[in-house]
């Protein structure tokens, strides 16, 4: 692929079966079309954010892709409702959650997009699955993610076999 960009995505689940669900993303992000799925972090369980419900279980991805930005989040939110995602209200229990964390080093804002993703220095089982995938990461705005995992470490998060 030519004109790639090195791209984030966070996925989530704290309803019915989340192992299986999140298994089926992984599958489907690298059928997306002009994607390419190079790999998966170690799953993690943690504690809902903000939010109610059972307990999540989270990994990132790390796509190359050649999507425009706001394509790609389309298509995320398509798997989304493929496997029964509803938006009742704000932080609701999910079967599959998929966050577009960064897109390269762009930064974007729009009424549909924030890049990089506006709390992924705020959670723990965004950061420490990131920093595994790609140790040495920058964020485009605040820089060393290492330096914001330390605020994050109170965060119950467990990785899974």
């Amino acid at each position: 692929m030519s004109n790639e960009e090195r791209v984030f995505v966070g996925l989530g689940a704290n309803l019915g079966d989340a192992h299986a669900t999140l298994a089926a993303a992984v599958q489907g992000l690298g059928a997306l079309p002009q994607t390419q799925l190079v790999r998966l972090s170690p799953l993690y369980r943690s504690a809902p954010v903000d939010a109610s419900g059972p307990d999540f279980v989270n990994a990132v991805a790390e796509l190359r892709c050649m999507l425009e930005p706001e394509v790609l989040l389309e298509h995320l939110h398509a798997l989304e409702e493929q496997h029964g995602r509803e938006r009742a209200y704000l932080n609701a229990p999910r079967t599959l959650d998929l966050d577009l964390l960064l897109f390269g080093s762009r930064v974007l804002r729009t009424p549909t997009l924030t890049l990089p993703h506006p709390r992924l220095h705020q959670r723990a089982f965004v950061l420490l699955p990131l920093r595994v995938l790609a140790p040495g990461l920058q964020h485009p705005l605040l820089g060393d993610l290492d330096a914001c995992a330390v605020a994050v470490a109170h965060q119950r998060l467990e990785r899974l076999p």
